[in-house]
């Protein structure tokens, strides 16, 4: 007698641009009720939209401190690259006042020479010897002058960064402690929301999920499930719904997505 072969059930990979048809009918076929899926997916939102209202508190807090980051660690890179210059152009000038130095015990030399030739020609070229050398101290007497002026120029602009980074470390720390004081007041809270959250994600499939994650992320106040407003129109978009959507959504028994905006639209009335 021939063995019935097992079939397992392979499910298809999710797509983001996925079909409300296609989305209905894997809503459907589950081991949960199309009700208590769609009282649960009422209760993430709701769970959601209080995170929403706690994360709206902060404001631009958040934001305003990664930028005062951003921006303090910048000015650092700055005032290293600019200690790096000026210690440079300090090694610049000890290496011109060595430079000095060697023209000095060559011109030196030159003169004691001078002393013991009676060559007119030899004279000649050692005196050529010394005016060279002595311009080439004068070049590097100068260069020692211009260097120092820049150093001058550059620890202006390195005491203007530090000022700045002063500043702005002391309006960080401001915002953070700001910051810190609203998540400390409202962390309670949205450790309960966020159990809350996970509890009811866990009992949604994760196609379902991937849905509402990108109904949220694609309107303007992140509500991917609403109920019906004012007894006939959307409650996200406010477009009026047809009398059978109006009964479909009542019944609960069937996933029904606002043609107009592409939200869930649920009757929260559970039975």
């Amino acid at each position: 007698m021939a063995t019935k072969k097992t079939v397992k059930k392979v499910d298809a990979p999710i797509d983001q641009h996925e079909t409300f048809v296609s989305l209905q009918k894997n809503f459907a076929d589950s081991d949960m009720s199309v009700e208590e899926k769609l009282k649960t997916l009422y209760e993430l939102q709701e769970a959601d939209s209080e995170i929403d209202k706690i994360i709206q508190l902060r404001g631009e807090l958040p934001a305003e401190v990664e930028a005062l980051e951003a921006e303090i660690s910048d000015l650092k890179a700055r005032s290293a690259q600019l200690t790096a210059v000026i210690e440079q152009l300090n090694r610049n000038i000890a290496e011109s006042k060595l430079s000095i130095a060697e023209h000095e015990s060559t011109i030196e030399k030159y003169q004691r020479q001078l002393e013991t030739i009676s060559n007119s020609r030899e004279y000649d070229s050692l005196n050529k010897e010394i005016e060279n050398q002595e311009l080439l101290r004068q070049i590097d007497e100068k260069n020692i002058v211009d260097t120092r002026y820049e150093i001058a120029g550059r620890k202006d602009e390195l005491d203007d960064l530090k000022d700045r980074i002063a500043i702005r470390t002391e309006d960080l720390k401001a915002k953070k402690e700001e910051l810190a004081t609203i998540v400390e007041s409202t962390a309670k809270e949205e450790s309960v929301l966020r159990e809350r959250r996970e509890s009811c994600a866990a009992l949604i499939d994760a196609r379902t999920m991937s849905a509402y994650e990108r109904i949220r992320q694609s309107v303007h106040n992140h509500l991917a499930v609403v109920s019906v407003y004012n007894g006939d129109s959307c409650g996200g978009c406010f477009n009026t719904i047809t009398p059978q959507r109006l009964v479909e959504i009542s019944s609960n028994r069937k996933l029904i997505i606002c043609e107009h905006c592409g939200r869930i639209l649920i009757n929260p009335n559970f039975d």
